[in-house]
């Protein structure tokens, strides 16, 4: 009895003495993840989906038909890990954003350049369209970026006056509002559908608050580097000409922010100058994932509502971390492997993030008998049963013959 007694007296000093480390651990605030969402662009256009290739991938200087030691040419230092591909493609959206699921990416920030006819605005609108319909079966967030350059563009174009330009992207801004805005996958911040603005060359600070106040739509509008005066904070972009000069000032500026959207990207090696397009705008070149992980690192510690990764796909500046046939999924892993798992959500192994590029070569090379399996196989990835699609596939695989998607 008396050991017994002693047991308990000994047991309940033990408790007493883990009661202030207990209290104190309960009065930590919770750090909760933002939102990791990809800077995406849905612009290109390729064969055999288009008839042609779209401006993205030649830049009226390189020809995708054309291959040199078997390296097709295209206007990137890289090249993407399927090829060259149109953004309209569903298989393309599909391993897309099914790959971005996998790695923990929660969606996407799209540059969107309004709806008006020039240049490739309209195929971009169409194409955002599908991105965001494909977002929603998915089960991806989707936040618009709206390009400020298209207001200067549209006027020397003779499509806009200048004494329009306040009435045209509030015209713009309420479409936003009629549409992508309801959709259950458009994101928000603060109650509100979050928009972004690119750019300090359309809209001066004054116009936007103008803008933002004729439209009527009620937003949480972040703009890019600096804070306007309508917005409520900024986001970081990539600055190769003076990269640790920028992040301080933004890290500096935005502590007086209501919101910050800090950025992680893993170089920029743009294609400009060799395209003849203009100069480049510097080179920060790929330090083995070192830059990245970094800012990965920063931006999921920042306590910020959202984190951007930029880019899923710009070729064309090499910022991209879509899979490579440099980097191949590299980058994708850093992310997956800092971005903590949700309490009962399932854990992805590197091989299962890989499903979604075995689903797009099975898709490319299938009989249209066999959609309903793939189509299963897609449920499968969007409600965390990775064994079982990997078991589909795996069948799949073997009864037909593989043929390797590349570039």
């Amino acid at each position: 009895m008396r050991s017994l007694l002693a047991r308990c007296v000994a047991l309940s000093l033990v408790i007493v003495a883990l009661l202030p480390v207990c209290q104190a651990i309960s009065h930590q605030p919770v750090q909760s993840k933002p939102q990791v969402l990809a800077h995406y662009m849905a612009w290109y256009q390729a064969k055999p989906f288009s008839t042609a290739w779209g401006w993205h991938w030649t830049m009226n200087v390189f020809d995708p038909d054309k291959s040199t030691d078997g390296r097709r040419e295209l206007a990137s230092h890289y090249r993407p890990l399927i090829g060259p591909y149109d953004s309209v493609d569903p298989d393309v959206l599909e391993y897309h954003l099914l790959t971005m699921k996998l790695a923990g990416i929660d969606g996407v920030i799209v540059d969107w350049y309004g709806l008006s006819d020039l240049y490739d605005y309209p195929a971009i609108h169409k194409n955002t369209q599908r991105l965001m319909e494909a977002a929603e079966r998915y089960g991806m967030k989707v936040a618009i970026c709206y390009e400020d350059q298209t207001v200067p563009a549209l006027i020397k174009a003779g499509r806009l006056e200048d004494g329009d330009r306040v009435n045209h992207v509030a015209k713009e801004l309420r479409w936003l509002s009629e549409n992508w805005f309801k959709s259950p996958s458009y994101v928000q911040l603060d109650g509100r559908p979050v928009l972004l603005s690119f750019g300090q060359s359309g809209l001066k600070d004054e116009e936007w608050t103008e803008a933002l106040a004729q439209s009527g739509v009620k937003v949480s509008y972040i703009s890019q580097h600096h804070r306007r005066t309508a917005a409520a904070g900024a986001f970081d972009w990539p600055v190769p000409s003076d990269p640790m000069g920028a992040l301080t000032r933004f890290r500096t500026e935005s502590k007086a922010w209501d919101h910050a959207i800090p950025v992680a990207f893993p170089r920029f090696v743009d294609i400009y100058e060799q395209a003849q397009v203009h100069a480049s705008y510097g080179n920060l070149p790929d330090d083995g994932g070192k830059r990245f992980r970094q800012m990965v690192e920063h931006g999921l510690a920042s306590g910020a509502s959202i984190l951007q990764l930029a880019t899923w796909n710009d070729w064309g500046e090499g910022t991209q971390i879509e899979p490579s046939t440099e980097f191949g999924y590299r980058d994708l892993e850093t992310v997956r492997t800092l971005i903590k798992t949700d309490v009962g959500a399932p854990v992805v192994t590197s091989e299962q993030m890989k499903l979604p590029l075995h689903l797009y070569q099975q898709r490319q090379q299938a009989e249209v008998s066999e959609k309903p399996r793939l189509d299963a196989i897609a449920k499968h990835l969007i409600e965390g049963d990775y064994s079982k699609a990997a078991e589909v596939l795996n069948k799949l695989e073997s009864e037909t013959q593989f043929i390797g998607v590349g570039n």
